[in-house]
């Protein structure tokens, strides 16, 4: 099945014309059709566009268009839905958007155009990315391809849940505390999020400007390394993008790792941890040293002032963002007698139960009496949690972690609780704090009738996503736990 493929396999298949794009597109749109009722990972799609850009590609290869050139080129990319794409909805799974359209292109979504994907439908999360398990969607349930009775993380579950049923052959999601990292982990695939400032973040709807960073989920490592090359590089609309040249990641991941310095990290083996998951990575561990990596211990000494920090500059941040909808210049409006009655009215009727209870929260710790005991302390200890993975960086090249404490969890498990489920992010969120880059990637797989993804989090320098994907390639190279699909069934 030509959905079944990556982007490395179908590039040299539609340059030898062994396939066409059409086909591929097609492929796709009948594994949605035929599972997605279920699996419910994509919002909304245009079929007859996905396939007019799909024979587009194909006229573009006929003509003599290569791969050095376009190196997306007829490939199906789904997009989370908090990404604009021109003429496409945008609701970022939120009532309160109602039956918004975007107006233009995010730039990565221009990036993509120009390297030649079939860009192709809105993918369900969690309400303005907010939350672990896409439950907090306002339209639909996200279910885990290898276990339908579980979750398949978030906030970008929909586009985790769709590279891991084929239905697509790559997606972009957004990552503000492990909402890329999270879901790959829970559904098998590969997710990458970038260092804060390689990808611009023009076009991405603001959770918490500070942490948002656009990344990709894939089916291998090498094809989120062409995907990112793809996304990378400075944008003068946004004033967060770096400066920085984008290296030919795909290139760099040739070569073995003999002599690499990896740490592993103390303050991340805890007590709570699921045996199966801190097997499967004592083992990924073990695989590494036995490829010529050297693991060393480092310390992360704030990593237990991880999450309260996050949850107070996250939400903080929010408030502020999410101020912009207020049922005046677009989405969806309650109307009431005065204009404070109609803000509360649309606010209280368009944004959910997490969307509220976040905005409840940024909005305290901003409040007068308040802000310096809270949000300017956060701050300060962010900047500490930063210098703890600088000061390992100079011992180490990439530091390896679990990326969830625990294999997928079941649907409703953990709604109800609101703090067990922030700590589902526990080893994630650190890295959005100091702004740098972490892939996860399959390690293993759970015991018993319905095995599930188990995921390896790398974490590497600031801008160093070079190295973090050629480790992560090797390590991949080395087991078949990428190649395990699932077999999803209602």
């Amino acid at each position: 099945m030509l959905n079944q493929l990556t982007i490395a396999q179908l590039q040299t298949m539609l340059a030898g014309r062994k396939a066409s794009s059409r086909e591929v597109m097609r492929a796709c749109l009948e594994q949605v059709q035929r599972i997605d009722g279920h699996l419910g990972a994509f919002l909304s799609y245009d079929a007859a566009d996905a396939l007019a850009q799909a024979d587009a590609a194909d006229e573009a290869l006929a003509a003599g268009a290569t791969y050095t050139e376009r190196p997306l080129l007829g490939i199906p990319v789904a997009i989370k839905d908090v990404i604009a794409v021109k003429g496409q909805p945008l609701n970022c799974a939120s009532k309160i958007l109602g039956n918004f359209v975007s107006p233009y292109d995010a730039t990565v979504i221009e990036k993509l155009r120009a390297a030649g994907a079939v860009v192709f439908g809105r993918l369900n999360m969690d309400e303005f990315a907010m939350g672990s398990s896409t439950e907090n969607s306002a339209f639909q349930l996200t279910r885990n391809p290898w276990d339908p009775t579980r979750i398949p993380g978030g906030s970008s579950g929909g586009s985790a849940a769709a590279v891991s049923a084929d239905e697509c052959i790559a997606a972009l999601g957004s990552d503000t505390g492990g909402s890329i990292r999270q879901p790959a982990s829970f559904c098998g695939c590969a997710g990458i999020k970038p260092s804060y400032g390689r990808v611009s973040r023009y076009g991405l709807v603001a959770y918490a400007s500070s942490l948002d960073q656009i990344g990709c989920l894939a089916k291998t490592v090498e094809d989120a390394g062409i995907v990112l090359e793809v996304l990378s590089g400075p944008d003068n609309r946004d004033s967060t993008s770096a400066p920085q040249p984008v290296p030919r990641f795909r290139q760099g991941l040739a070569g073995d790792i003999k002599g690499t310095r990896l740490g592993l990290a103390k303050e991340y083996m805890l007590g709570g941890l699921d045996p199966e998951v801190k097997g499967a990575v004592a083992a990924a561990v073990e695989n590494l040293q036995k490829l010529g990596a050297e693991v060393i211990e480092v310390s992360l000494p704030h990593t237990d002032y991880a999450v309260a920090t996050y949850y107070i500059i996250a939400t903080a941040e929010a408030s502020a963002n999410l101020a912009r909808f207020d049922g005046i210049r677009y989405g969806q409006r309650v109307e009431g007698k005065d204009p404070i009655e109609l803000y509360g009215k649309t606010r209280g009727a368009g944004f959910g139960a997490e969307v509220k209870r976040r905005i409840i929260l940024g909005t305290y710790v901003l409040s007068s009496g308040y802000y310096e005991a809270y949000y300017l302390r956060a701050q300060k200890v962010r900047t500490l949690i930063r210098q703890d993975f600088l000061n390992a960086f100079e011992r180490v090249d990439a530091i390896l972690t679990p990326t969830c404490p625990t294999p997928a969890f079941k649907i409703g498990e953990k709604s109800s609780d609101p703090l067990q489920m922030y700590l589902s992010d526990i080893f994630t969120l650190s890295c959005n704090l100091a702004g740098i880059c972490g892939i996860s990637i399959p390690c293993g797989f759970t015991s018993g009738p319905r095995p599930l993804p188990i995921g390896l989090q790398l974490l590497g320098s600031p801008f160093g996503e070079a190295s973090l994907l050629r480790v992560a390639h090797a390590y991949e190279q080395s087991t078949g736990w990428h190649k395990k699909t699932p077999l999803f069934s209602d």
